[in-house]
């Protein structure tokens, strides 16, 4: 399972969002809040695991115990290692951009985060985060991928994230009307932790307005997170005891 460190950082977006008036202790009637969603020991819902991203046939993310496609919990899966590696709540689901997962030796993995849709954030905006692993899925560390955001549903829809051998690739979409677009590649290897700010062994170094390697793609040829809203718990408006 993600440690706290990591659902938090991976919920960069939405944590700050439950801030501004979403929690508050439950009312009667209960009311659903993403203040509860967050902070709940359990999430009570009865919708059956469905998978929203798949790589190949043994790695694929999960959405389980949501409410709805923007309010779950996501996990990681690599059934031929017997990983399952949490993911966040109200995180992955909710990216809208474009996500490849193209290491051909399945160490290099990423998993951005977005926030449920109609959410406001503070007059700052705020800093939106992803996963990511270098040891196929075992653990994963936090960075920010989208700066300053007001709207992290709407605006990770400019965005598509890669992964290669060796490379996460960030690219972002500056212009509305053209076909243009910002690139900035962050080398990957086993043990450099971003989040930690360490300094970057020599020879490797980040590389800003870069151009995203040609015909990288998934294996499985997914490319976008995908959740079926036809399938919904029993019990939406269960409430959420907290932990």
């Amino acid at each position: 399972m993600a440690t706290s460190r990591m659902r938090c950082a991976i919920a960069l977006a939405t944590v700050t969002v439950a801030l501004q008036g979403c929690s508050g202790k439950p009312q009667e009637p209960y009311v659903f809040t993403l203040g509860d969603f967050l902070d709940a020991k359990e999430l009570p819902y009865d919708s059956p695991p469905q998978v929203i991203y798949r790589i190949d046939d043994h790695r694929f993310v999960t959405l389980e115990h949501y409410r709805d496609c923007n309010y779950g919990q996501a996990y990681y899966n690599d059934t031929r290692a017997g990983i399952k590696t949490g993911l966040g709540r109200a995180s992955v689901e909710d990216y809208q951009g474009r996500l490849i997962n193209a290491d051909s030796t399945g160490r290099n993995l990423a998993f951005p985060s977005g926030a449920p849709p109609g959410l406001g954030t503070s007059d700052h905006g705020v800093e939106v985060g992803l996963l990511y692993s270098t040891d196929g899925g075992k653990t994963f560390a936090a960075m920010g991928y989208m700066k300053h955001s007001f709207n992290p549903f709407e605006d990770s829809k400019d965005y598509t994230v890669a992964v290669t051998k060796d490379s996460l690739f960030i690219s972002q979409s500056i212009s509305k009307t053209a076909d243009a677009v910002e690139v900035d590649r962050y080398p990957l290897f086993p043990g450099f932790v971003y989040e930690a700010k360490e300094k970057l062994p020599e020879g490797k170094h980040i590389e800003f307005d870069t151009k995203m390697p040609d015909g990288l793609r998934t294996p499985s040829g997914q490319d976008r997170i995908i959740c079926d809203p036809s399938i919904k718990p029993t019990n939406p408006d269960a409430p959420l005891a907290p932990q």
